[in-house]
């Protein structure tokens, strides 16, 4: 063992990598990624990340010369405690997103990085996806399937990691790299590893002369089984490589990093129809079971009572769930899958079929329509987060999974339904994958005193004699991880455990990847590194699990934090306080503001994918509220009073400096940004349009179809192109040619959606705004008679938000606010007939608000009106603009736009659209092009404008 001290570590783990800034010991960092979605804690003792496979090799044989134990990190999703160390943690997301598609689809090669959705978008248009299809698919990354061996509701295990895997690129320990797919790859592997090779052969003839071995190894197996090693790896494939390649496969980080896959794909079958059958009870639902499976669903997914209590409570929940008088049911989420339209009528009939299924509560009903279907595994997806979320205040959750013959599941259910009883554990819930037999429970407590901990060593004792009384593994889709590591030789027996640990001195001798994960000789290591109840910090985010589904939609994600990591920070801060460690509180609270606070772009994405509806872009406004002083809320206050003067000014601001040489802006613009800060005052670019025109206009001579509220952020912000008449003049011709009168509001140039004081935090500026625009409004619309059109989707969103704030008096009409683009697709397409020539292709950038207002379909509507083609990147996420954050921190535009602007590029689209004047502004600068509204896009493609080349 090294003797090397912690600063000489952190130096030999620097210089492994080009660049020392990727490693980093801040107090921030560490605590930032002490948290993955397990109920484990370990703090980190460094945070590395590479840049390719090569620097990887070089921190594997630094972290042997430091002897610090080395964590390989991607999705951060897992629920085993495999991702957290007090070692060094390797974070392989950031600079391993490839992907490459291979023959028409039928192969795929990925980097660990990407996510399973992202590869599932890039094969959409191959008609095939990914084999594996767990529940986490938004977060979860390829690195991590491989590492779990990772299923899910479909794919069973005929389409799982393990059997999808045609070849892969590790690096070993030793910093050896082995290409499992080179014709001579044994041979390498002979001469690089002799021992490694040798010690393959020996333990497949070991394994395969052994009887009882072989018949244990492939009952195992022949059930979804992530409990140790693959050993089925050492029946199913004869050469080294090959075997090496799906030991690998299962291993939870603990044999070498996977810098590259190869998988075959499978057929996206694009035709389902889903149905929740309710049940009496759990007995029932199982009793059904067999007879579900035999009708050939592609999935059945169990809810006990307890999961549809806590669903209930969610947000787009199923109709037939919310209305449900909740007692001791069970359902049961079935769907059939076809790739023929003809055939899905035939199973529409056998499932209708099963309406007279003994035990329904309720009668069967099934659905192809995708909104429906949709609620429905919304349901299903989010339902650990969701319960977890729903856990008492001061508890952790703490998910098992389990699988046993489906035979068996009914009594296995029951069993641990006594057994939750007999220990407690009332609020435990029960669901999973009903057809391969795998179940998951979850259980709430704080898990902290003496008391606690050896409830829970006790009935995790009863727990493992009920699964492996039934023939069942401890672990079928989740990893063994730190959870069940104590527990795999009890499954397997003392010969098949001995195997295990000669794969892991074979591969890492040294135990320096993962070391605790996977394989643990000390019985009450389960019971070790458990995560202390979370503090409260804010009511919005509480109820966050850690699961990490929000990190792939955050535009700082590669910049600075992540939601779940802004959250884990700010309850370290608190806990620091509450412990009495001043020190650490101050160290985190030194870089918490940049990182947290000031390069968040509070855009909501996050809510988007957050299971239990958080969106921590609330937190930040309430951070920021909170730190506002009293002269900026003066100063915010007083332009809610004057706002028509502060966008003019603005206006006037930009139309002057576009006329100025950027020579001479920039270095007093710096000037300015140094003295006052870079949070206050935004950075002046050259790409900047100047300023637009006032909004206001004469009154309509005829009745108004509808009020138009035009946002203000076009008056400061004018048109791309100095010839381009911009969103409100191309919004108002199409009104005017599909024969529509607007009424826009009197005081126009004063009013404001409210959005730059909300994401801002100042309230009494808000509050000021609020009331005045809901005062133009009323008098507009008549008192809600006629609908608010506005023309910029974050505006729509913010007028929705102040109208949400309204007291209304009783009987009184609520006002509505309709998105242009909602607008146009609805009311003015239909009457212009699409008698144009349309541009040959589009590039289309959908926002953040457009998303959360579910306006995406109208926005591909409209563009399909504009051009022939309509591409939206697969990549396409916030831009981080922003509002006005693109302009303060112009390095999270830059890091949130990267990927899409490489993306948009290569496209060499004729034009290119979004539908909010910033975003359109944050794109611009990303790629270069001239980014309009699709609206003034439309206009000028109906009227004939050759305006795009």
């Amino acid at each position: 063992m090294s003797t090397l001290t912690g600063q000489e570590s952190v130096a030999t783990i620097r210089a492994a990598m080009a660049d020392p800034g990727q490693t980093t010991t801040r107090a921030l960092d560490l605590h930032a990624h002490a948290h993955d979605a397990s109920h484990f804690y370990l703090l980190p003792q460094a945070v590395a990340v590479p840049r390719n496979a090569r620097e990887v090799g070089q921190l594997f044989r630094a972290g042997a010369a430091a002897g610090l134990p080395v964590t390989l990190r991607s999705g951060g999703t897992s629920l085993s405690g495999q991702g957290v160390t007090d070692g060094l943690l390797v974070d392989v997301r950031k600079n391993f997103r490839g992907m490459e598609v291979l023959d028409g689809g039928a192969r795929v090669r990925v980097q660990p990085g990407t996510t399973v959705r992202a590869l599932n978008a890039r094969l959409l248009r191959f008609g095939r996806k990914f084999g594996p299809d767990p529940a986490s698919e938004v977060a979860c990354t390829i690195g991590g399937v491989v590492a779990n061996n990772s299923s899910g509701m479909a794919c069973g295990t005929t389409d799982n990691a393990y059997r999808t895997l045609e070849s892969l690129t590790v690096v070993l320990p030793g910093g050896t790299v082995v290409d499992t797919a080179a014709p001579d790859a044994d041979a390498r592997l002979r001469a690089q590893e002799p021992e490694l090779f040798n010690g393959l052969l020996e333990l497949r003839r070991r394994v395969t002369d052994n009887p009882e071995s072989t018949r244990i190894i492939r009952h195992q197996f022949a059930m979804k089984n992530t409990m140790g090693y693959g050993l089925n790896a050492l029946l199913d494939f004869a050469g080294p490589a090959e075997i090496l390649a799906h030991l690998i496969v299962g291993s939870e980080g603990t044999l070498g990093f996977v810098a590259e896959a190869v998988f075959r794909t499978v057929p996206r079958l694009a035709h389902a129809t889903s149905g929740l059958l309710v049940f009496t009870d759990l007995e029932a639902a199982n009793t059904a079971l067999p007879e579900l499976v035999a009708s050939g669903a592609a999935t059945v997914e169990l809810m006990d009572a307890a999961s549809l209590r806590v669903g209930q409570g969610l947000a787009r929940v199923p109709g037939v769930v919310r209305d449900l008088h909740v007692d001791r049911q069970a359902a049961l989420l079935v769907e059939y899958q076809t790739g023929d339209a003809a055939e899905l009528a035939g199973l529409e009939a056998g499932a209708a079929a099963l309406a007279g299924t003994p035990g329904l509560a309720a009668p069967a009903r099934f659905s192809t329509d995708a909104q429906v279907r949709a609620g429905l595994w919304h349901l299903r997806k989010g339902l650990y987060t969701s319960i977890a979320g729903a856990r008492p205040q001061g508890t952790t959750a703490l998910l098992e999974d389990v699988v046993v013959p489906v035979p068996a599941l009914a009594r296995t259910c029951l069993a641990l339904g006594t057994l939750f009883g007999k220990y407690g554990y009332e609020n435990s819930v029960t669901f999973g994958h009903a057809k391969d037999g795998n179940i998951h429970f979850m259980l709430t407590d704080r898990f902290a005193s003496p008391d606690e901990l050896a409830r829970y060593a006790a009935f995790t004792e009863d727990m493992v004699d009920v699964v492996l009384g039934e023939g069942g593994s401890l672990k079928a889709e989740h990893g063994t991880g730190r959870v069940m590591a104590p527990f795999v030789r009890r499954q397997y027996g003392d010969e098949l455990y001995s195997v295990m640990r000669r794969i892991k001195e074979l591969f890492d001798p040294a135990g320096l990847l993962n070391p605790g994960v996977l394989l643990d000789d000390d019985p009450s290591a389960h019971l070790r590194h458990i995560k202390a109840a979370p503090p409260a910090v804010d009511p919005e985010v509480d109820r966050c699990v850690s699961c990490g589904y929000c990190e792939p939609v955050c535009p700082s994600k590669d910049l600075t934090l992540t939601p779940r990591q802004r959250i884990v920070t700010l309850r370290a801060i608190e806990a620091a306080r509450a412990d009495g460690d001043t020190a650490l509180a101050a160290a985190l609270e030194a870089d918490y503001n940049y990182a947290a606070v000031d390069t968040c772009a509070v855009d909501g994405m996050c809510q988007t994918a957050c299971p239990v509806d958080i969106n921590t872009g609330n937190l930040v406004k309430h951070l920021r509220r909170d730190a506002s002083g009293k002269l900026e809320n003066g100063v915010w206050e007083a332009a809610a009073g004057h706002w028509g003067a502060v966008t003019y000014g603005a206006g006037l601001a930009l139309s002057v400096a576009a006329k100025v040489p950027s020579g001479v802006v920039l270095p007093a613009n710096r000037l300015g940004r140094k003295v006052l800060g870079a949070d206050t005052l935004p950075l002046y670019s050259p790409e900047l349009p100047a300023g637009g025109k006032a909004r206001r206009r004469p009154a309509p001579a005829g009745a108004p179809a509808a009020v138009y509220f035009p946002a203000c952020v076009n008056a400061m912000f004018g048109p791309a192109a100095d010839s381009s008449p911009g969103v409100q003049a191309g919004f108002e011709e199409l009104c005017a040619r599909a024969g529509l009168e607007l009424l826009v509001p009197e005081g126009i140039d004063g009013a404001c959606c409210g959005t730059p004081w909300s994401s801002k935090g100042m309230a009494a500026g808000l509050a000021g705004m609020h009331a005045r625009t809901l005062k133009l409004l009323r008098e507009a619309t008549r008192d809600g008679e006629l609908e608010i059109i506005c023309d910029a989707s974050s505006c729509t969103e913010g007028l929705i938000h102040t109208v949400e704030t309204e007291v209304s008096a009783p009987g009184q009409r609520a006002l509505r606010v309709v998105d242009a683009v909602q607008f146009t697709a609805e009311r003015i397409l239909p009457l212009l007939g699409e008698s144009w020539t349309r541009i040959d292709s589009l590039a289309l950038h959908p926002t953040c608000s457009s998303t959360r207002l579910g306006l995406n379909p109208a926005l591909e509507q409209v563009a399909g009106a504009v051009a022939a083609t309509v591409k939206v990147p697969e990549s396409w996420g916030c831009c981080g603009f922003a509002g006005d954050r693109g302009m303060l921190h112009p390095q999270l535009t830059a890091s949130a736009t990267a990927a899409q602007a490489a993306e948009v590029a290569a496209m060499g689209a004729t034009a290119h659209a979004s539908c909010n004047r910033t975003c359109e502004l944050g794109m611009a600068r990303a790629t270069g092009a001239g980014y309009r509204h699709v609206l003034e896009l439309l206009a000028g493609v109906a009227a004939g404008r050759e305006t795009f080349g």
